[in-house]
């Protein structure tokens, strides 16, 4: 098996990481594998990354937005996306859950206030003493809710009630209603969609992030390629099931968990080889290729990757030539993409640039669909492209590429193949990238070659 993945990493000298192991991505085997930490670890991290979020981002977020209060309402079992990213790991969050935001205004510091049961250790200020409450005091939740935002007289309340990013949307309709009896017509009237608090704050890294957003990556590609060797594939033997459910139980055995049910095909056999074995033949074999598409979560960060391999056939130590120029288109691709991407464009400004760059290029077949990438899969953040839309997307196309943000360069080009009689072939390449003032990196780097099987 071959990998032909660089060794770089990104080094980001940040010193609450140094206290945490560091690893080598694995160069092509198995055994050198990334660590991952135990959940104490995990937790910790969490816990010392979400406080350093809510201490930078939020007062930040609010000045650039103009709002000075920010509700989020949410129910056990149907917590909202906002509400996920802003406690401790592994939380359990019972009954009803009501965090709120008041900022006076810029130089000054945001309160950060937690009216609810859960003990969010100290992340949060609680306002409600449930415990007198439930000793038959007068101060329910909701009119712990009513006095802080009376005492406080915000002028333009937040909450997450928005129609375009999908994690701008999580307050439901019967919360919502909730909210505007409490405070009544004269706060009401000062709702509106935080959609852009929750779209920043969703899509943004702080400098600490990304070292973790990579390591997850790293631990992606090192699954990838474990499942892409002798390890999982036994050539004439092995089947593509086989394949999904290794992968699926190497994440699970780490402690892991997917984010989709992973991917993986057959592709570029030839008509006579697809006549030999049929159509829905799914035993890997000598001359196959095969991609997959796995998405897996590590803490607060996902991935999302597509990767090819190669089953060598007897004699052969390389891929055909021609996949392998495909590839390579398919990195020049890349190069253009990375390369487009501006401060201030819309998704569908990004996009342009991108398919204009690559026809003058030549590039075959480009089509682009990525996505924001980081606490969820596929947002928040600016949409470059679907597979069936390649000129303007409305909503999510129109959102705008920031700083600190990282994005699925998900990507595909195609090209007549001879070996496959003609027909032909659509390489989708998938890598994670982030995008800070230096520019646009590959996290963990990419793929440059097929991994090979024998």
């Amino acid at each position: 098996m071959k990998s032909a993945r660089s060794n770089r990493i990104v080094c980001f000298a940040l010193a609450l990481l140094l206290t945490l192991p560091a690893t080598v991505r694995s160069q092509g085997r198995p055994d050198e594998f990334p660590s991952v930490l135990s959940i104490r670890d995990q937790a910790r991290t969490v816990f010392q990354i979400t406080q350093k979020r809510l201490e930078k981002l939020i007062p930040e977020i609010m000045d650039e937005t103009g709002f000075d209060m920010w509700i989020i309402a949410c129910n056990e079992d149907d917590l909202d996306p906002v509400y996920r990213t802003m406690i401790p790991f592994e939380m359990w969050c019972p009954i009803t859950q009501i965090l709120l935001f008041y900022h006076k205004g810029p130089g000054y510091p945001v309160e950060r206030i937690n009216i609810s049961r859960t003990n969010l250790d100290g992340l949060f200020t609680a306002a409600w003493d449930y415990n007198a409450f439930d000793k038959g005091g007068s101060e329910g939740q909701w009119d712990c809710l009513k006095r802080i935002v009376m005492e406080r007289d915000p002028k333009n309340i937040g909450i997450n009630i928005g129609k375009v990013q999908w994690i701008g949307g999580g307050l439901t309709v019967a919360l919502h209603e909730k909210i505007i009896e409490t405070i009544g017509k004269k706060y009401s009237a000062r709702l509106t969609s935080a959609e852009e608090m929750a779209t920043i704050w969703g899509m943004t890294l702080i400098e600490e992030e990304i070292p973790l957003m990579e390591r997850a990556q790293a631990i992606s590609h090192a699954i990838i390629a474990e499942t892409y060797s002798s390890k999982a594939i036994t050539p004439g033997v092995t089947t593509l099931d086989d394949l999904m459910y290794y992968y699926w139980q190497r994440v699970n055995d780490l402690g892991l968990d997917i984010l989709a049910h992973p991917k993986f095909r057959i592709k570029g056999r030839s008509q006579a080889d697809i006549e030999k074995y049929g159509k829905d033949d799914k035993v890997i074999r000598h001359g196959d290729f095969l991609f997959c598409d796995v998405v897996l979560k590590y803490m607060r960060y996902s991935t999302d990757h597509a990767e090819w391999a190669y089953v060598l056939r007897p004699g052969e130590t390389e891929a055909p030539m021609s996949f392998r120029m495909l590839m390579a288109e398919g990195n020049r691709l890349q190069d253009i993409f990375c390369n487009e991407f501006r401060e201030g464009l819309t998704g569908n400004e990004v996009l342009r640039r991108i398919l204009d760059k690559a026809k003058q290029q030549g590039i075959s077949g480009p089509m682009i669909y990525s996505h924001g990438i980081g606490c969820y899969l596929h947002e928040p953040g600016p949409l470059v492209g679907l597979p069936w839309e390649q000129e303007f997307i409305p909503g999510r196309g129109e959102v705008k590429v920031r700083y600190n943000t990282c994005y699925a360069a998900e990507l595909s080009v195609g090209r007549p193949m001879p070996e496959l009689d003609g027909s032909v072939l659509n390489m989708a390449l998938e890598q994670i990238v982030c995008f800070t003032e230096k520019g646009m990196v590959f996290l963990d780097d990419r793929q440059t070659g097929f991994y090979l099987v024998r």
